[in-house]
């Protein structure tokens, strides 16, 4: 058994297709089968049921999908450590983000860390925060810039900073030409907006389940009329009279269009912690660790990002 043949049956369940699979192995299809079938006789189980479309992991598949994962990982580890006792300064980093972080914290960042460590090659990945868990779990991201709480419990964080949700609406609404909301001691009550029309991001995206929960926190569910992946067509949905949303602070303060919603304050100031996650017991390289500090460093310099 080689670790390239761990490599391959990894891809193979993740593609479900032997073609897919060699392409992305940068291999050809056929020794791609023959290397499976080489394993699939050494260890003396079939790992995979071929159909005329797809493959499909039998049980002993799944299992040792699962080691095998584990074993690949462990392997990279150890490179990263053997490579932090060679390099210290060099290195690879894959760096998760939301869109929204991605889009207003990384630019801050990622120069400051260049200049840092230029040897320090940065891989970037955005994606929804659910996908984003998934994939810190796994290991296939170092860091990820995510916003508590966080649901899978294999993942530890570092906390960043707080930042505060405001409300975005549309400039002929009623509230948008009130004194209300213009400070946080006037700020908007969240009940007062039960039977507006919300515009919120899709499903696994964190930002709509801050959402929903200062919603039921109010004691009602939001009407939803538009859902979108982009948090700037949330805001041009809004600035056009289509409903109202939350939106981070972050955003608010972003020049990025002269149509543009009003934002006014809510009441008691919410707020969500952004953080830096990586995987529990996962080694932290000392890129990972310079990166982790740089945020910090960075953001403590930027307080109202």
């Amino acid at each position: 058994m080689e670790i390239r043949q761990l490599h391959y049956v990894v891809q193979i369940a993740m593609e479900k297709n032997f073609s897919r699979a060699a392409e992305k192995l940068h291999i050809a299809q056929p020794s791609l089968s023959q290397q499976l079938s080489k394993l699939e006789k050494e260890i003396g189980v079939m790992l995979f049921r071929r159909t005329t479309n797809s493959v499909e992991l039998t049980h002993a598949g799944s299992v040792f999908v699962q080691k095998a994962e584990g074993i690949l990982d462990a392997v990279e580890q150890l490179k990263q450590e053997m490579d932090d006792l060679v390099h210290m300064r060099k290195g690879r980093l894959v760096v998760g983000s939301l869109p929204i972080t991605g889009a207003h914290v990384l630019p801050l960042v990622l120069p400051v860390f260049q200049s840092r460590y230029p040897e320090i090659e940065i891989v970037l990945v955005e994606e929804t925060s659910a996908n984003l868990e998934q994939l810190t779990a796994s290991g296939q991201t170092d860091l990820s810039l995510l916003s508590l709480p966080l649901i899978d419990p294999s993942l530890s964080c570092v906390p960043l900073t707080e930042e505060e949700i405001l409300l975005a609406l549309p400039p002929q609404h009623s509230l948008a030409s009130s004194q209300q909301g213009n400070s946080s001691a006037e700020g908007i009550a969240v009940t007062s907006l039960a039977d507006e029309p919300f515009i919120v991001l899709k499903k696994g995206q964190g930002f709509r389940q801050i959402t929903h929960d200062l919603c039921a926190k109010a004691g009602f569910e939001p009407r939803i009329v538009f859902e979108t992946s982009n948090i700037e067509t949330v805001q041009s949905l809004v600035a056009a009279g289509m409903g109202i949303a939350f939106v981070p602070a972050m955003v608010a303060r972003a020049k990025w269009s002269d149509f543009a919603p009003v934002y006014k304050k809510l009441s008691h100031s919410p707020s969500r912690t952004l953080v830096i996650a990586s995987r529990q017991g996962r080694y932290l390289s000392k890129a990972a660790e310079a990166f982790i500090q740089t945020m910090k460093e960075t953001i403590d310099l930027y307080p109202n990002l």
